[in-house]
């Protein structure tokens, strides 16, 4: 059975073991932490604190640019940009690994308490009804201090998510 997360593209570009998982796994990410790659390569700010490992994950940026632009892809991603909370068709990384990006609408309804990423990524997971991936320390800390009900694992906890049995009828995404 597929796992299915909620993630920003730039978490796959970050963290390579997410791109090696066990088992098949489905990741479902916002039209517009695509567009933010575009603002990270280029950008003078560091992504990383160690200028190898920035320049590493700057690099890593590019391949998924790259990814998201070859002409196959771009097609698929332009389906999804017709209409609000359409899917792209399914984006094969590798045997175990799928993209599918989503464009996803923020709506303002957490717009006091989140951001709008983090916003579209919470929208994206009740809609989609899957957790979301993140290593964002102050989104997982609003997220529960606000109950906002969604499922969300850190990336340290990549593996446990993976096996992990999600509920889908319990409260988490109601």
């Amino acid at each position: 059975m597929v796992r299915r997360f909620v993630i920003e593209a730039v978490m796959l570009a970050t963290y390579g073991q997410l791109l090696l998982p066990k088992r098949p796994v489905e990741y479902r990410i916002p039209y517009s932490t695509v567009m933010e790659l575009y603002d990270m390569k280029d950008s003078p700010e560091p992504i990383m604190p160690e200028p190898a490992d920035d320049r590493h994950v700057k690099e890593k940026i590019g391949e998924m640019i790259r990814f998201f632009e070859e002409t196959f892809n771009r097609k698929k991603l332009e389906r999804a940009l017709v209409a609000p909370w359409r899917e792209s068709p399914p984006l094969p990384i590798n045997e175990h690994v799928t993209l599918v990006v989503v464009n996803a609408v923020e709506n303002m309804q957490y717009g006091e308490l989140l951001d709008p990423i983090e916003t579209e990524l919470v929208l994206a997971s009740l809609r989609l009804q899957c957790p979301i991936l993140t290593d964002q320390i102050e989104f997982q800390d609003k997220v529960i201090q606000n109950s906002i009900p969604v499922l969300l694992y850190d990336i340290d906890d990549f593996e446990f998510a993976l096996e992990e049995d999600v509920p889908t009828t319990d409260g988490y995404f109601n």
